[in-house]
């Protein structure tokens, strides 16, 4: 298919390193009165006043924004059954919701039922969603699975959408997570009977462990995190949700390729972090659902941080897809510029991933775009709900 889309405002992203960082990261490099020439499921040129080819479908943007698709670096959306009593409290004088324990311990149950077709199907429709809302790139993790058969299982389900979905998934092994009985006993027992059967199955895939109140302890992730890394694994951590408990410094000495969350992070860990490797992904839709305090991205931007933004989706403690939405909370709450957070979804997310060939608008690249209904980008930021995407076009081909 040959596509051609006319006068747009053409946020192409090129220039600069990548990962981008620090004054980088919000320099967009917009083309007004822009054109995008597609063809092969690439883009082969991008300027002014571009001749359209025999046959090619023209599309009038008519000075709307063009930029890359969504890349949605850290989700949790491979489960099955809707839990909308998971809002509800478990009994007078409990918690308010989300109450973390009793919502993992809900998935898990979900997920231990549900056959992999199951969750592979649930898996496409959210996916679908997301698509229609401009996401061409979608990180999906194995979380709440306790068992070594969860694992594959989901892994396996996750596998099976993303032959069937027409956008890229990226999938992750979230392994330490959650605690079943003896915090420490099941550590282990994720290290020794989880890992290996996984690694086996999934060579090379990237393996995370969360640290925090109601997750893993710092030595059961460096326990398993450590494993991993023998086994060849990239390395991926959440931490700082709930509480600080040194993950971040660990982390990096373990070469993860990033750490996520960083509600509480100290302004010294945040800076430890900036100046490595690694990158920071902060997930504000989690922070908006639990109600606890937001990252300060803007710190770790002007820190010289490599920073990615992502949804989380998940069914606990953030039931929601938009990276839209994900964008508005990280302007209002996290200190970024509208600027900056769409450079957090697109270039640096695609990044993260190792995904070389997205998140900009140049010849070569795989044509993942969007095309908002808005003329001006930061109303992806003022915003909040509905869907700002008016066409998605992904690998070369327009999503009707």
């Amino acid at each position: 298919m040959t596509i051609l889309i006319r006068n747009a405002r053409v946020l192409t992203l090129t220039g600069g390193a990548r990962p981008r960082r620090g004054a980088e990261l919000g320099q967009l490099a917009a083309l007004d009165h822009g054109e995008v020439l597609v063809d092969g499921g690439k883009i082969v040129a991008v300027g002014t006043a571009l001749e359209a080819p025999a046959g090619a479908e023209i599309i009038e943007a008519h000075g709307r924004v063009l930029m890359p698709g969504f890349v949605d670096c850290h989700t949790q959306a491979c489960w099955h059954s809707d839990l909308p009593a998971l809002l509800e409290p478990a009994s007078p004088g409990s918690p308010p919701p989300p109450n973390p324990s009793r919502g993992f311990s809900a998935v898990v149950d979900d997920v231990r039922q549900a056959t992999r077709k199951q969750l592979a199907a649930r898996l496409k429709e959210r996916l679908g969603v997301m698509l229609r809302e401009g996401t061409t790139t979608a990180e999906v993790k194995s979380s709440h699975g306790i068992t070594p058969e969860a694992h594959q299982k989901m892994l396996q389900a996750i596998q099976r959408a993303a032959h069937e979905w027409p956008a890229t998934i990226v999938p992750t092994a979230f392994l330490g997570q959650g605690n079943e009985g003896d915090p420490e006993g099941f550590s282990k027992m994720v290290t020794k009977e989880i890992l290996a059967p996984v690694s086996h199955e999934f060579p090379g895939i990237p393996v995370e462990a969360c640290c925090d109140r109601d997750a893993w302890t710092v030595e059961s992730c460096v326990r398993l995190l450590e494993r991993a890394k023998l086994r060849g694994h990239p390395l991926r951590v959440s931490a700082d949700q709930q509480v600080t408990l040194g993950m971040i410094s660990e982390a990096l000495r373990l070469g993860a390729l990033s750490v996520a969350h960083l509600d509480v992070s100290t302004k010294a860990d945040l800076t430890l972090l900036a100046n490595s490797h690694a990158f920071g992904v902060i997930l504000p839709a989690t922070s908006l659902s639990t109600g606890q305090r937001f990252a300060r991205a803007g710190f770790f931007v002007e820190t010289g941080g490599a920073l990615a933004l992502a949804t989380n989706c998940n069914p606990v403690s953030s039931p929601g897809h938009s990276m839209p939405l994900a964008i508005a909370l990280a302007v209002r709450f996290c200190g970024l510029t509208a600027a900056e957070a769409i450079a957090a979804c697109t270039v640096n997310a695609a990044t993260l991933l190792g995904l070389g060939d997205r998140g900009t608008i140049a010849p070569g690249q795989r044509a993942d775009l969007i095309l908002l209904r808005h003329k001006d980008e930061r109303m992806l930021a003022c915003e909040m709900g509905g869907n700002p995407v008016d066409l998605v076009i992904c690998g070369g081909a327009i999503q009707r």
